[in-house]
């Protein structure tokens, strides 16, 4: 018997069985999609912005990174989907600001909350050309 021969058969059986098998696991999970009525995290209305960063320099002068979470909350349908066309822009906006404010924090007090909302608020409206996204800031962490 050819060892090779036989393990490759396995190899290939093992394969056409996953691959049939993947539409019914994606079935029995139950899972729905957006169109079902799944609700996303934080509601129907809320989308959520991954986790921005900018370098800054910890008192002792060693570089720290300054994460923040945030999200927008935006009732409005037709300025929800202009926000989903726009996010790459919208995100671009936050991080050069959150850059420019890290570049000139001070290295003594830890960052100001209300600065960084006030100013990615300005952003969010500035971007999307209208008043109507809420900013909803998460944490604001420096490591």
């Amino acid at each position: 018997m050819n060892r090779r021969r036989i393990l490759a058969a396995a190899a290939r059986l093992a394969g056409v069985l996953l691959v049939g098998l993947q539409p019914q696991a994606a079935l029995a999970s139950g899972k729905k999609t957006e169109a079902e009525g799944d609700k996303k995290s934080g509601g129907t209305t809320y989308i959520a912005i991954s986790t921005l960063t900018a370098t800054v320099l910890k008192p002792d002068g060693r570089r720290g990174v300054l994460s923040i979470d945030l999200g927008l909350d935006i009732p409005d349908k037709a300025l929800r989907e202009r926000t989903t066309l726009v996010l790459p822009r919208l995100r671009a906006a936050f991080i050069q600001t959150v850059q420019i404010y890290a570049a000139g924090m001070p290295q003594g007090p830890p960052p100001s909350v209300d600065y960084l909302s006030r100013e990615l608020q300005r952003q969010t409206d500035v971007t999307l050309g209208q008043k109507g996204a809420k900013l909803l800031m998460g944490s604001v962490l420096m490591n």
